[in-house]
């Protein structure tokens, strides 16, 4: 019975730390997304925009939130980047984000 319990142990130890990881690289795509957005918006304080668009991703799960967050301010400031220009950054920046936290 022992040797059930130290596998169901293992596999919830890898679930936390597989979602821990996925929580940080997820939280680096959003910033660098933010990062990459205020360049676009001519923000002059580029970080704490981008702390804007990592918080946005708490308000619903998955990532409709921050997409939908980043193609509003482009909208309002008359900036001509739709959401399919902002999904695929999003996806590019997910690629980069892995490589720097698994570098860490």
């Amino acid at each position: 019975m022992s040797g059930i319990n130290d596998r169901e142990k293992a596999f919830e130890t890898k679930f936390a730390q597989d979602e821990t990881l996925r929580f940080k690289v997820v939280a680096r795509r959003n910033k660098l997304l933010g990062l990459w957005a205020a360049e676009k918006l001519g923000e002059a304080d580029a970080d704490a925009y981008a702390k804007t668009v990592v918080a946005a991703d708490f308000d619903r799960p998955g990532d409709d939130d921050v997409l939908e967050k980043v193609a509003a301010d482009f909208t309002k400031k008359g900036i001509a980047i739709d959401a399919a220009t902002i999904r695929s950054e999003m996806t590019r920046l997910l690629a980069v984000a892995k490589e720097q936290v698994a570098g860490e």
